[in-house]
């Protein structure tokens, strides 16, 4: 048997949707690699050099080159927006239901409403005119600002004051009274609910006007210790996806970093809420030492968090650690092993906001006998999903077509 590997470069894209100018035109004229390439023209990443992310990006002022041996193309999001959880529910073979879009405070009624039927304690916290929730004094519920405003809701918690398991259950509370795409219930050790206060934020609607408001999730000081995460869908369903088509022909899946925490993986091994680049390849790289066959994908989480930083320096250093990382899992593999590096859509550290870009993205597959194929542009992330069934001859999921012809 062999392996079929992804690595998600989370928010890595290469250049806005051509549908950009119509559904999202604060994102023209993004285009994440070519301007990190552009930036650091002298610095190199010799492995996604070689995988052909610059046959992807064409030219630039980088001294990297294209690859005459690279296998590479590009795929565009089906989803709606450009965001880490559909996309990875794409990537594993569906296509997502066009979310609600609803700001917070549209549902902060029905969700105080739930969480008081519960017997939760809750008061409102008010900001230039806008509400949030907070929760037995330890969890605020609002608006995720780093995804599309209006499609995410998010539940920043201190474990200092409440344990995870406790985070949940309030999550599910809140997931029942929400119909936007998406609930995210996560939180870390901080020294007080200040620190979570502090960073609270209002962000405008599109008549420049404030609608929004949440935790800035990284100055919330969550992700610094003991972090962790669920992320509660609407509308995906897991027994189309392959992770399930793939248990069902007897193939394990191994899932590493923020994929294990948003993909339902009930019958393989996930290792959630790993942020850690280094600990993410470090895990991945220990179970391919161990593991003659099975699906593997693993979430770079850390250039998505540098995009929202907007810190082209920090992304940087992150592509570089991937780059030591991607060299590790070539040099572990077999024959018949297949290597995708991708991405799930942009995030673009120049392009003058903190969230998440509408970009396609590379389609980078290593085979140790197939050399200088081009993939095309695929119309789907969910391609790749489909073609790790079709690796290992299983039913393929509900959407995607398999490029595994055209390099095995």
């Amino acid at each position: 048997m062999a392996r079929f590997i992804v690595v998600v470069l989370d928010g890595f894209g290469v250049g806005e949707m051509p549908d950009v100018p119509v559904v999202r035109p604060q994102d023209s004229g993004a285009n994440t690699a070519e301007k990190l390439l552009n930036h650091f023209p002298l610095k190199t990443l010799p492995t996604l050099e070689k995988l052909g992310l610059l046959n992807v990006v064409g030219e630039t002022k980088s001294v990297m080159e294209a690859s005459s041996v690279a296998n590479w193309g590009r795929a565009w999001l089906a989803h709606e927006g450009g965001d880490t959880f559909m996309g990875h529910q794409e990537i594993m073979g569906t296509l997502p239901k066009p979310p609600a879009v609803m700001a917070f405070q549209q549902s902060i009624d029905a969700i105080e409403q739930a969480l008081l039927q519960r017997n939760y304690q809750v008061r409102r916290l008010e900001k230039h005119g806008l509400q949030l929730l907070v929760v037995n004094d330890c969890v605020v519920v609002g608006d995720n600002l780093e995804a599309d405003l209006g499609q995410v809701y998010n539940l920043t918690a201190n474990f200092s004051q409440i344990s995870f398991d406790q985070v949940k259950e309030i999550g599910g509370v809140v997931r029942s009274a929400n119909v936007v795409g998406r609930n995210i219930a996560f939180g870390g050790f901080v020294d007080s609910m200040q620190q979570i206060f502090d960073a609270i934020e209002i962000k405008a609607g599109p008549d420049g006007k404030a609608k929004y408001i949440g935790v800035n999730s990284p100055a919330s000081g969550t992700y610094d210790n003991g972090f962790q995460v669920v992320h509660l869908g609407y509308g995906v369903d897991p027994a189309v996806q392959a992770p399930q088509k793939l248990h069902e022909a007897g193939i394990h899946t191994y899932l590493y970093g923020k994929v294990a925490d948003i993909v339902q993986n009930e019958s393989g091994t996930s290792y959630m809420s790993v942020v850690d680049t280094d600990k993410v390849f470090e895990l991945l790289h220990q179970d391919l030492k161990q593991h003659a066959t099975g699906f593997f994908c693993a979430n770079v989480q850390e250039t998505d968090l540098s995009g929202h930083l907007q810190d082209p320096r920090q992304y940087w250093k992150i592509l570089e650690k991937s780059d030591k990382g991607l060299e590790q899992v070539i040099a572990l593999m077999e024959s018949d092993d297949v290597l995708v590096v991708m991405a799930d859509h942009g995030n673009d550290p120049f392009i003058g906001h903190t969230r998440h870009t509408r970009e396609q993205v590379p389609l980078l597959v290593y085979h140790h006998h197939t050399q200088g194929i081009e993939l095309g542009t695929r119309s789907t992330l969910a391609d790749v999903g489909a073609s790790a069934t079709t690796f290992f001859d299983a039913e393929l999921p509900i959407s995607g077509s398999s490029f595994l012809s055209l390099i095995r």
